[in-house]
């Protein structure tokens, strides 16, 4: 029972649609209505602007990382990993927000924070030079997902190689239409970096 509990307690706090609140409370604006129509932090940034992005993105982190503190806290004995997925899942299928969310990359970097610090900093590095070099955030994203799972492969336990191949897989699916816009020169560039 309890760990049922915990499975709905992750997604219920990756549910939690931030690229909305902040939208909506401090704007005004419904950020479904603009740009890629999703709630992520891409999506804020290019409606809302940098500091609306900046919020939004590290409140999309501290979910996936409070999610994987939960079997802690419960006292469970279960990995943080398996837990913190659902946060994931809630995130790109939120309850709150007619599970029309975002992408997952965000979320899924906070569940490695909270479970795999420096395999987050390694893929928070390769997701910034890919940016740096490509100028897509799209891009950026799937490589990043890529990092995860070579990493974990290299240096991970099992847990951590099936849970970054599932993030990256989420990760790769959701940005399928990037994909086309790439290949079709249609896919919009960052400014800011």
């Amino acid at each position: 029972m309890m760990y049922a509990l915990i499975i709905l307690l992750a997604y219920l706090l990756g549910s939690i649609p931030s690229g909305l609140i902040v939208g909506k409370v401090f704007y005004g604006i419904d950020i479904r209505e603009h740009g890629s129509g999703n709630l992520g932090g891409t999506n804020t940034f290019r409606t809302l602007g940098k500091k609306a992005g900046i919020t939004v993105t590290l409140a999309d982190i501290l979910k996936g990382t409070l999610a994987t503190f939960l079997p802690a806290i419960f006292g469970l004995d279960i990995h943080p990993l398996f837990i913190g997925i659902f946060a994931v899942i809630g995130h790109m299928f939120p309850i709150f927000a007619g599970f029309r969310g975002g992408k997952a990359v965000a979320t899924s970097g906070g569940l490695l924070l909270g479970a795999a610090p420096i395999l987050f900093f390694v893929v928070v590095a390769g997701f910034l030079m890919t940016l740096k070099i490509s100028k897509y955030v799209s891009l950026s994203s799937m490589i990043a997902g890529i990092i995860a799972v070579v990493y974990s492969l290299l240096f991970g336990d099992g847990p951590l190689i099936a849970v970054t191949i599932a993030l990256a897989a989420f990760v790769i699916y959701r940005h399928r239409a990037n994909l086309k816009r790439i290949k079709d020169k249609t896919e919009p560039k960052v400014k800011w970096i």
